[in-house]
């Protein structure tokens, strides 16, 4: 068990005070007053408009609420029409319902430039989809009537219309891994499909694995498409991750037939349809395949897979790089796999995947190891979707796959994982926090990670002292809870100022717009950056500016390496916005009203900046100013009578009030302590449902549950119309978040959750 470890009381730095606003618009320029920022960091994009054509929603017999539900889901209304032709460009804003009978009258006569067709099936029914409707339609969402699928319809159409992009957030990590799920039936996969992908960012379902059963007893020799989308459905209800969907081939170690290569196109194709991220195309298949899938994948991303078995392919010949050249045509990944004899061809592949990155920079990212015992080596080089494997699965998907616990623990015997000692930063108010020790060295014992991590506690007096921790040679990161104000941090002392030589240390875009740091990560200084410490200069000074010694520890322990460079970033904002779009797509709150209740900036910070990157039109506050560098590009407007308050309840969306054209709010945001959860409930209940629309407003509260209160606004918030949703979502959704800073690698939230002790299914 963790330790928790009381720091000496350091001088108190001055940090921003709450501020009650008076009524006016904010929308100020970043003044001369903003904080120094050395460096940007993002990671990958943000939601995203996306497609912007009409959805119709195909639906079968006595099964229109689907309709109602893809509606709410994507926030707009909707009607039922009778056919495509009635769609007109008046319905734009709407989803439109159509019968599936209806619509096998003149689907093909649709103008697809301004019309996308989805197929609702009913998986429950026990009837196959009809196959005219399934080949005519741009996509084709599979589902029960019993639970998940509302969160699985939000993971689809966030994906299929390109407003969530999980491959270019994947592909800025430093390292990605997936794994194979090889039952012949993914049921037996889902109990233990949590723990199954901790470190994974992706799961690949092996179709040529899978089993059809027979009313006979035995099993089809190749799965049908209706049993293929209803296993890829089952997988997708019960993990967050993207899906690769791969049909291999007897050749490259599976079990497909090679003699009809339009059988593959037919099954992946259909995958695209249903809303697969990654589609695995083995470069055999004939050029024209290969090319029109690629043209039609949507925002589906295609993986270009060859495997070579003979034990002769070499690496530096020619026809490696001919096979990468023809693999990129058609990929936006290429992943390249060999069967070698000699260890020193690792080394070979590790020359190959140089020069390849040397020669083609502009080239899709290549993912490339070698099989067997001896190529074990390769899969602890490999950055891009190192395949792995897990013991609880019946077979490895390849010879010679790894675990992401043996991959890690080959980094740290060969000194590319060194042990760093990691930090929960606590304060005595938040001492709740401290259960979180056990869950962090789970994680690290499940991902095979050498770090250790331990539960320090800050004195309320400031933050200074947490540099102490910061300044020590084998910091490996820290989160903090409660937020610091990094200002705060860069005034409490000289470490902070003297990083980076002199610059300081890396902000984060969020950190340095909500102005709050809730992560501390480590990363090597790039030798190119001018922003790097000379080595004439040292990393840190040996005492604080006041003379105050660092600590108990002696001097040798001290001294960020001067390779190193922190970065101050926000986890908590990503944490809000992964709770606000896990059952509705990002386009459910473009252009819509929020408010935000808090007693101070600092507390509603990573709300309005989770907001603004779902690019709400309007945010009515309560309790605070907001700062203006967050407010930029976005419209402020707290409230400070009765009157504003009910002038905003009573705005509609055709209304004439100053600010109509934002709507009633949408989304309520409660950033207030337990103790205020009266005051709460009260203002939920004035912006309550009042009968109009279809789609339920969002209230988010961020108090702790586990705290007394008088009233539970969730309930009333239920009551009055809103989709709930507590502190442990955030918080559960924030340490996926966190987890991925620190070591950067991948832990669900379902195995957050599960390890938690509160499961979701």
């Amino acid at each position: 068990m963790a330790a928790v470890q009381q720091l000496e009381p350091m001088p108190t730095p001055a940090r921003p005070q709450s501020i009650n606003g008076t009524a006016h618009t904010i929308n100020i320029d970043m003044g001369a007053t903003a904080p120094p920022v050395t460096a940007d960091i993002s990671i990958g994009s943000g939601p995203q408009r996306g497609d912007t054509r009409t959805v119709v929603i195909i639906y079968g017999h006595d099964q229109d609420k689907i309709v109602a539900i893809f509606a709410e889901v994507l926030g707009k209304p909707y009607r039922l029409g009778g056919s495509f032709k009635e769609v007109a460009r008046e319905d734009m804003d709407l989803v439109v319902g159509i019968t599936a009978n209806s619509a096998k009258a003149d689907i093909t006569t649709r103008d697809k430039t301004s019309v996308i067709a989805i197929n609702a099936h009913c998986a429950s029914l026990g009837m196959p989809p009809d196959i005219y409707l399934s080949s005519h339609c741009d996509y084709e969402f599979l589902y029960t009537e019993a639970p998940f699928f509302r969160r699985d319809l939000s993971r689809f159409i966030s994906h299929t219309l390109g407003q969530i992009n999980h491959h270019e957030t994947l592909m800025a990590k430093p390292r990605t891994y997936f794994i194979s799920t090889t039952f012949p039936d993914v049921r037996a996969a889902l109990p233990n499909i949590d723990i199954l992908t901790v470190g994974s960012d992706a799961v690949e379902i092996r179709v040529d694995l899978l089993k059809e059963p027979l009313g006979d007893g035995s099993f089809s020799a190749i799965p049908s498409l209706s049993y293929v989308g209803e296993q890829v459905m089952l997988l997708r209800q019960r993990t967050e991750l993207p899906i690769i969907f791969t049909t291999r081939c007897t050749r490259e170690n599976g079990r497909f037939p090679m003699d009809n290569p339009d059988l593959y196109y037919e099954y992946l194709y259909r995958a695209i349809q249903w809303g697969v991220e990654y589609i695995d195309i083995e470069l055999w298949l004939p050029e024209t395949i290969r090319k029109k899938l690629y043209e039609q994948r949507g925002n589906s991303r295609i993986m270009s897979a060859f495997h070579d078995f003979s034990g002769t392919f070499k690496w530096p010949s020619k026809q490696a790089e001919s096979i990468f050249l023809e693999s990129r045509r058609y990929a936006d990944i290429v992943k390249m796999i060999a069967i070698i004899n000699d260890h020193n061809e690792n080394f070979e592949l590790e020359y190959f995947r140089s020069k390849i990155r040397a020669e083609y920079p502009d080239s899709p990212p290549l993912s490339a190891v070698n099989m067997g015992e001896t190529g074990q080596f390769s899969r602890t080089l490999n950055k891009v979707f190192t395949p792995i494997t897990h013991p609880l699965l019946p077979i490895i998907a390849a010879p010679g796959q790894l675990s992401a616990a043996e991959i890690n623990q080959a980094l740290a015997l060969l000194g590319q994982l060194p042990k760093k000692d990691i930090y929960g930063i606590s304060s005595p108010a938040t001492r709740s926090a401290t259960p979180q020790a056990p869950f962090y060295e789970k994680c690290f014992n499940e991902l095979g990670l050498p770090h250790h991590f331990a539960v320090v506690e800050r004195q309320p007096k400031g933050p200074g002292c947490i540099e102490t921790w910061c300044n020590q040679r084998n910091f490996g990161g820290a989160y903090l809870n409660p937020a610091v104000s990094f200002t705060s941090l860069t005034a409490s002392g000289g470490f902070f100022s003297s990083l980076n030589g002199g610059a300081g240390p890396v902000l984060s875009e969020a950190a340095r717009l909500i102005g709050m740091v809730d992560t501390i990560v480590v990363r090597p200084s790039s030798p190119s950056s001018s922003s790097s410490a000379p080595s004439s200069i040292p990393s840190s000074p040996p005492r604080h500016q006041n003379g105050d010694s660092f600590g108990p520890y002696p001097p040798a322990q001290f001294g960020l390496p001067h390779n190193t460079s922190l970065v101050l970033d926000n986890a908590s904002w990503k944490g809000i916005l992964s709770t606000l779009t896990r059952d509705l797509a990002p386009s459910a709150y473009f252009g819509r009203a929020a408010v935000v209740i808090a007693s101070s900036a600092d507390d509603a910070a990573s709300a309005i900046f989770a907001l603004k990157a779902l690019k709400v039109g309007k945010v009515y506050t309560v309790g605070f100013r907001t700062p203006p560098a967050l407010a930029k590009d976005l419209v402020v407007e707290p409230f400070n009578s009765l009157e504003s308050l009910q002038r905003a309840r009573m705005v509609g969306s055709n209304g004439t009030v100053p600010g109509a054209e934002f709507g009633s709010p949408f989304v309520v945001v409660s950033a207030l302590g337990p103790e205020k959860s009266n005051l709460v409930g009260m203002l939920v209940r004035v912006f309550g449902s009042r009968g109009s629309g279809n789609t339920r407003k969002v209230f988010l509260d961020l108090a702790d549950g586990s705290a007394p209160r008088r009233g539970d606004p969730g309930l009333i918030a239920e009551q009055s119309g809103f989709a709930a949703y507590g502190a442990a979502d955030v918080t559960a959704f924030t340490m996926v978040e966190t987890l991925r800073l620190l070591v950067g690698q991948n832990v669900p939230y379902s195995f957050v959750r599960l390890a938690s002790g509160r499961a979701l299914f």
